[in-house]
């Protein structure tokens, strides 16, 4: 797919997911926040897990695959607290 929504749709999740290291969302909670067309963002997730940007969670939520050292708590709504080195950490 290369229709304009869906580059656009593409761009605006992958950029949540890098500027939000150890973030873990569901479909619906992508769908929700993005604001994407739910003819789109199903397409740029599966997308986005076939170029190994994202890995599929065992309950069906999405993380970035570089995350895998990073605990499997955090989402979007969570509180983000400071962690020595600089680090931002959501808490659970």
């Amino acid at each position: 797919m290369n229709t304009l929504p869906y580059r656009e749709a593409f761009e605006r999740v992958r950029a949540e997911f890098l500027e939000r290291p150890g973030m873990r969302l569901t479909a619906k909670e992508v769908k929700r926040w993005s604001g994407v067309d739910p003819g789109v963002y199903k397409n740029v997730l599966d997308d986005l897990v076939r170029a190994k940007f994202l890995a599929v969670l065992p309950n069906g939520g999405y993380r970035r695959l570089s995350d895998t050292s990073l605990p499997a708590s955090s989402s979007i709504g969570a509180e983000r607290q400071n962690v020595p080195g600089g680090r931002v950490r959501r808490a659970s």
